[in-house]
């Protein structure tokens, strides 16, 4: 069996440990792995394949990115050309990447990305592309799984910098906003807030009403608590307002590798992207972090 692996989307922690898992497991059952650049990009003109074996993964676990490269913008369902006229189009080229998977005698493709990557390998296994996903994002909101490998690092730095910000709000008494990733998802705002000790926490599952914060830190500060450090979600919106933004299973196909402890199963990417993860409401992290006497601003 001739695998093809591919990473698309941002980069994440982990990229390239999940690159070299894969080969060498292949390699270990007799199979040949290829490496597919930028994306879906070398199957598509865009450079060669890259071979992967043992020799080419070999100390690449503690780099950072991703050996193979990967592009946000590689959609084969709507790839941007350049018309002689200098202008762009979007193009559907997927029946030339079909063609150029059998041409290059793949027999498979391990994609690792996390929902626009995972919803392009979809459209692909609909039109009889083998396909196995792997879930990389550091929102952590692909459904179907537990976490999303890229989550414990962001959380882990967002939470470093909040750590970081509580000597200066308190030494010059200030208010202190923190803005964190996520898109539609809280889990980093709520894992790094609760952890970083912030005294409001804003997530997109939770509307807020910016009066009930500003409640909170005045209460702060009749308690003689003169600085608050509040974490929002990129995706965070006010109560009727919007967001202000810029913007190991075998020979199963159609599927996604996620973790449903105490085992790894394999989900049908469908179903996956059909039921996005969210914060629930009723979760011990959020109990928790009321506990702690963390508002959310509802």
């Amino acid at each position: 069996m001739r695998i093809a692996i591919s990473t698309g989307g941002g980069d994440a922690p982990g990229l390239n440990a999940v690159i070299r898992a894969a080969v060498l497991s292949a390699v270990h059952r007799g199979w040949e792995c290829v490496g597919i650049k930028r994306g879906f990009g070398s199957l598509l003109g865009e450079g060669e394949l890259m071979p992967l074996g043992p020799h080419e993964v070999r100390g690449i676990t503690h780099l950072g990115g991703t050996i193979l490269g990967t592009s946000n913008r590689g959609n084969p369902l709507k790839w941007r050309m350049q018309r002689p006229d200098g202008s762009w189009e979007e193009r559907d080229r997927t029946e030339e990447l079909l063609e150029s998977f059998r041409a290059n005698r793949l027999d498979a493709l391990i994609a690792i990305g996390g929902e626009g990557t995972l919803g392009i390998v979809l459209s692909l296994w609909k039109k009889g592309l083998p396909v196995v996903g792997v879930p990389k994002t550091i929102d952590n909101d692909v459904g179907g799984t537990v976490a999303t490998f890229g989550f414990d690092t962001a959380v882990s730095t967002a939470t470093d910098a909040i750590d970081k910000l509580h000597s200066t709000a308190e030494s010059h008494e200030r208010v202190i906003v923190v803005e964190v990733m996520g898109r539609n998802a809280g889990f980093i705002a709520l894992n790094s807030g609760i952890a970083g000790s912030a005294d409001v926490i804003l997530i997109p599952e939770i509307p807020f009403d910016i009066d009930k914060v500003c409640d909170k830190i005045r209460r702060r500060e009749a308690e003689g608590r003169h600085f608050s450090i509040v974490v929002v979600a990129e995706g965070a919106a006010p109560k009727g307002g919007t967001v202000s933004l810029v913007d190991p299973a075998e020979r199963q196909f159609g599927m996604m590798v996620a973790l449903q402890p105490p085992r790894i199963v394999a989900v049908p990417l469908e179903e996956a992207l059909a039921t996005p993860r969210r914060v629930p409401l009723d979760s011990d992290s959020i109990a928790t972090a009321r506990d702690l006497g963390v508002s959310f601003g509802d």
